[in-house]
């Protein structure tokens, strides 16, 4: 085969492109709302919420996190009941419903392509927001402990896991971009029946 043949083919693939895109964003979202109902899952954001100008406010005490982390898959008892007035798992609930609802949003385009376009917008100013959590989260960097590779632009495991939502964030704006050509063009139809 030759290499023109393999780029038209490559071509001829953005619609399957978008609609791997749209099922990706499906799964991830649901997948990872999904998790915020469990425990470890939300010990795993409070860094975020805790230091964010705009969120820590959910929280009833998020000064004093850093003494009661839980390191991902470890039970510490006494630092799950610091946890229970805090609001760290209330938070964590309402934050995983809202992202299954927004999964479940882009669902919606074959039938309800207008809802899924601003499902998709909505995943793009989330994105946005996690994104700021590079700005305002200290555990986003490798911190000073030794090595001479510390700070930016050296990703910590938190921050590696913020910076994907760059990825999202451009997959939520195409999704959107085509439920709401859907819609226009089922609008469209509608209008000249």
């Amino acid at each position: 085969m030759d290499v023109r043949k393999l780029f038209e083919l490559a071509s001829r693939l953005d619609k399957v492109g978008v609609r791997v895109t749209r099922v990706g964003l499906i799964i991830v979202l649901v997948w990872i709302g999904g998790l915020k109902a469990f425990r470890y899952e939300a010990d795993g954001i409070v860094p975020f919420v805790a230091n964010s100008p705009t969120m820590s406010f959910f929280y009833a005490d998020p000064a004093n996190y850093k003494a009661h982390k839980n390191p991902e898959g470890a039970l510490v008892p006494e630092n799950r009941a610091w946890h229970e007035p805090n609001r760290t798992y209330l938070f964590a609930y309402g934050l995983g419903s809202v992202i299954v609802l927004y999964g479940l949003l882009l669902c919606l385009n074959p039938w309800l392509p207008q809802v899924a376009a601003v499902g998709s917008f909505m995943v793009f100013v989330m994105s946005f927001v996690t994104l700021s959590f590079l700005i305002t989260t200290p555990e986003c960097w490798v911190p000073p402990l030794g090595d001479e590779q510390h700070g930016f632009p050296y990703l910590s495991g938190a921050g590696r896991l913020v910076i994907k939502d760059a990825i999202m964030m451009g997959a939520a704006l195409v999704t959107m971009a085509d439920s709401a050509k859907a819609y226009l063009r089922k609008r469209e139809t509608t209008l000249a029946t």
